[in-house]
């Protein structure tokens, strides 16, 4: 089991992680304020930086205002624009750097673990803040053997099973890999698993049955008893002509076969829905021969 939002938040500036606002296990929205660190008085650095670039941004604009009419030199002009861009610039990388020390959510999910205590010193890239994980968006990706590969695709419904939950639930294969792994010769789907009560945990052990074929009037037979001529066809016994006392005839039915599981086969022709068929001492009977028929 996985999840596509289950990540580790680390911090992107140096300094004191000041506050901690969540819990582990407390719930979260998109963009929610998580933790601060501390920025070391970048924010007023910001505010006066500010404050220079509203006067950068008056100078320019009565420049222009001059230059418009032809008073003044151009130069002049071109000075007090370059000042008011480049103090426009300064400002953006000073509130992009501000916007670091403040931790948000990037997704709606639960904080799974603090790893950070309040009051550490942080570093860029280095200092794991805590986990969120949302358990809402979960999938499984499994390897399928090549020959699947026709039948095995985006859409076909699966069954996924949870041996420890005792449940399981039905959906759907939402994309098969057109990647065929030259190691093993498989290729990956990922299947979507609703987890509506969030009871399903990432790494928890699940088994797929995925429905590869579907026949509505299929006729299975057990495995056991076909058997095959020197021609390589595959044949069983049947019987006919049973009289009042039983008595009935052993015949031999070539069949054509299908798809199989577990210990039944598909038969695609040769005998018909309501034929019966010989199971027990299969092997020990031949065509023609006599036999009396037993109920259970």
């Amino acid at each position: 089991m996985q999840t596509k939002e289950n990540i580790v938040i680390f911090s992107e500036t140096s300094g004191i992680l000041q506050d901690v606002y969540v819990k582990e296990g407390q719930h979260v929205s998109k963009g929610q304020l998580l933790a601060k660190i501390d920025d070391g008085g970048l924010e007023q650095q910001v505010s006066q930086s500010e404050i220079q670039l509203a006067l950068t941004k008056t100078t320019f604009e009565r420049q222009k205002r001059l230059w418009d009419q032809k008073i003044g030199s151009e130069i002049q002009y071109l000075q007090a624009k370059s000042t008011f861009e480049a103090q426009e610039q300064a400002v953006n990388q000073l509130k992009t750097q501000l916007a670091k020390a403040a931790i948000t959510a990037p997704f709606s999910g639960v904080i799974d673990d603090i790893i950070t205590e309040q009051g550490s010193v942080v570093s860029p890239g280095q200092s794991q803040l805590m986990r969120i994980v949302n358990l809402k968006n979960m999938y499984i990706e499994t390897e399928v053997p090549e020959n699947y590969i026709k039948s095995v695709v985006e859409g076909k419904d699966v069954k996924v099973e949870f041996p420890i939950l005792g449940t399981s639930v039905d959906t759907k294969i939402r994309q098969a890999s057109n990647f065929i792994n030259p190691a093993n010769r498989t290729f990956k789907v990922e299947v979507a698993v609703p987890n509506k009560d969030e009871n399903i945990k990432p790494n928890l052990t699940a088994k797929l049955k995925i429905n590869d074929y579907t026949s509505e009037n299929a006729l299975l037979i057990p495995l056991s008893i076909i058997s095959e001529n020197a021609n390589g066809e595959q044949y069983i016994y049947v019987i006919s002509n049973k009289n009042d006392k039983g008595e009935a005839t052993v015949n031999r039915a070539i069949i054509e076969t299908g798809k199989s599981q577990n210990d039944v086969i598909e038969v695609l022709s040769g005998i018909e829905n309501g034929t019966e068929i010989i199971k027990e001492g299969a092997r020990s009977v031949r065509d023609g021969q006599t036999v009396k028929v037993i109920k259970y």
